[in-house]
This record gives structure tokens, sequence and C-alpha cells, in this order.
């Protein structure tokens, strides 16, 4: 069957659109729906332990959101918002601009008295391939002079940075964060470890493909942005020795969905490797690897609703948002959680 865009539709009314973390990470809801029984559950986040058993393999995204949103000014004074998208090389990187029109090859724009950037090229898309001029570190200078890149729909000011990254946010390299890990707390991810529940980390740069919308009616039309992705010899003989011994593979996040079906083969094993990932998981996607998810409520007619439409069935996941809508859930990044066994 051929998908619109259209098909993945919802209402939402705006009030339900979080503006700001849960507090603390794990009383957060959780919307539990069991595939085998076709029952739906209303509980908190922390009660995910109710749901996870020993042997279950927890994957998880342990990349981190840099301060990705800049604010720099032409020679002339002229304002330019830059959002670091992807690390081409050490000081290349490939960014969004806003406006457009003042960021023509050759320009440069300055942030602070030690940091500006060159535009190099702009790519096909519209994205700008920039150079970083600097003395020092890039990273610490990042940290003073950048700003979180949350979302446009979330309008109110983050006070404490540290919520728009996970509990075990490790790599630099996200221009978003991994939001359905956000509910965890180090608590909680010692409880499951006691009872048994293995944790293997992966890692996914959330690029450009989190903030492009569908533009295509037919939804086989839209290209993913490719994003860079890592799993380590420790995590892979993890998860395939689950596989093995035919243990379930809980994914968190459609990243960390992402990564591992990106990874495996046929069988749903996976090899220790890197590269960069343009998949697109959409219904009737037969997934190899994952075998249940916990993620966010995402946005209408996102790739990322496609995705758990993938797991469940399209007309079930609108049913499952439907209820989650009627039953006054938060949406979004800072918004509510869904388990899919």
């Amino acid at each position: 069957m051929q998908y619109l865009k259209s098909d993945f539709y919802y209402d939402l009314p705006e009030e339900q659109i979080a503006q700001t973390p849960a507090e603390p990470r794990d009383s957060s809801r959780l919307l539990v729906y069991d595939r085998s029984t076709d029952k739906t559950e209303h509980r908190i986040f922390r009660d995910v332990a109710d749901y996870l058993k020993a042997g279950d393999v927890l994957v998880v995204n342990n990349t981190k959101v840099l301060p990705a949103r800049i604010y720099a000014h032409t020679e002339n004074g002229g304002a330019v918002e830059v959002l670091l998208l992807k690390r081409l090389e050490k000081d290349r990187w490939e960014v969004l601009v806003k406006p457009g029109k003042k960021c023509v090859r050759g320009r440069t724009l300055y942030v602070s008295e030690e940091l500006s950037l060159t535009v190099e090229d702009i790519t096909d898309s519209g994205e700008r391939i920039v150079r970083f001029n600097y003395d020092g570190i890039f990273e610490d200078i990042l940290n003073r002079v950048g700003n979180m890149p949350l979302p446009p729909y979330i309008k109110k000011k983050l006070e404490d940075k540290s919520r728009y990254q996970t509990v075990y946010a490790q790599k630099d390299g996200s221009a978003a964060a991994p939001t359905a890990g956000l509910h965890f707390t180090p608590a909680l991810l010692d409880g499951l470890r006691e009872k048994g529940v293995e944790i293997a980390e992966v890692l996914l740069h959330v690029g450009l493909g989190t903030f492009r919308p569908v533009k295509e009616e037919i939804i086989t039309e839209h290209k993913m942005h490719s994003e860079y992705y890592e799993i380590g010899e420790e995590a892979a003989e993890t998860i395939n020795r689950a596989k093995r011994e035919g243990r379930r593979i809980i994914a968190v996040g459609t990243t960390s969905v992402r990564t591992l079906e990106s990874a495996a083969d046929e069988s749903g094993y996976v090899k220790a490797c890197s590269g960069n990932t343009e998949i697109f998981i959409y219904p009737p996607y037969k997934f190899k690897c994952v075998d249940a998810l916990i993620t966010n409520f995402h946005l209408p007619e996102s790739t990322l609703i496609m995705l758990v439409a993938a797991l469940t069935g399209r007309e079930k996941v609108l049913s499952l948002y439907e209820t989650a809508v009627r039953e006054g859930y938060r949406f979004f990044s800072f918004g509510d959680a869904m388990m899919v066994l």
C-alpha cells in the first residue's frame, strides 16, 4: 500500500504541547500498548520497570546535545541565526542559517571576539557548509556562546540546560535531544539493572532529519537526511547474545531504533560498526532487531510517527494518539511517553 503524508495526520490542541520538562524526570505519564493483547494502560513513567524483565536489553542513545544554536552578525551588523547540524571535519560543519540571503559563499559571520565562521559552500537543499575560525578549544567556546537548540514549538525559556540532555549523554554531536531518554533517572536505571535488565549504549547524532518536515505527499518520495551512528563491540555483543537466547531488545527512542535497524542483518544480529544512515522506517517495514519501543508522542505527519506506525500499524497508532489527546497527555520533546510492547 502506498501511504500519503496526510494518512499520518491527527488533531492536537496547542495547550497539550509540553513547554517544560516533567519534574522529576520519571514523573511523566506513560501510555503502554501491548500488541499481543491489544490492551492499553495508563501509568507513570517510573512504572516502566513493571513491563521489563530480567534478560531484557534496553538500548539507549548516548549522544549529547551541543549548544548548537548561535547568534552571529555580518560585518554590517545584520543578525543571523546559525544552527549546527553535522560536523564534517574538525572545523567544517553543515549548518542551517536564517536568513539565508545574508549567507552567500565567502561571507564571514561574527559570533564573539573569539569565534567567527566563513561560508564555504551551499548545499542543494540550502544548508551552508561553514568553517569556524577561533583560538582555543572549539567545544569550550561553543559552551560559552551557544544556546540549546530547542524546537520551535517550545516557546518557554529552558532554565536548566541539563534538562534537554539524557542522564547518560556522553558524546557531543546532536542538534536535538533523543527525547524518549529524557524520562530516565539514575535511580530508575539502577533499579532496572538490579532487576536483571541489561543496558546497551549506542550512538546516533540527531541532525537535520528531526527538523525537516515531510513535504512530499507520497511518503516514499521523502528523503531522510544522513545522520552519523556507532555501535561498539560491547553493545553489539550484548544485543547479539540476547538475540541468540530469544530475549527482547527494547529500543529507547526512534534514534536507537534507526541505529539498530541500520546495522542489523536479516536475522537481527548487529555488528560493531559506524557510518551514516538515511534509513526511513514506515509501514509495512519488518523489524529485524527491535522487539519493543519506548518513545514520546510525535508531530503529525512526521517521519517519527510513521516509524511508530510501522510497529503498531497506522490505524492503531492514530487510535492511540487520539486516546492520548483525550486523556490529556503532554506531547512532543518535553511531553509524556509511550511504550509499545
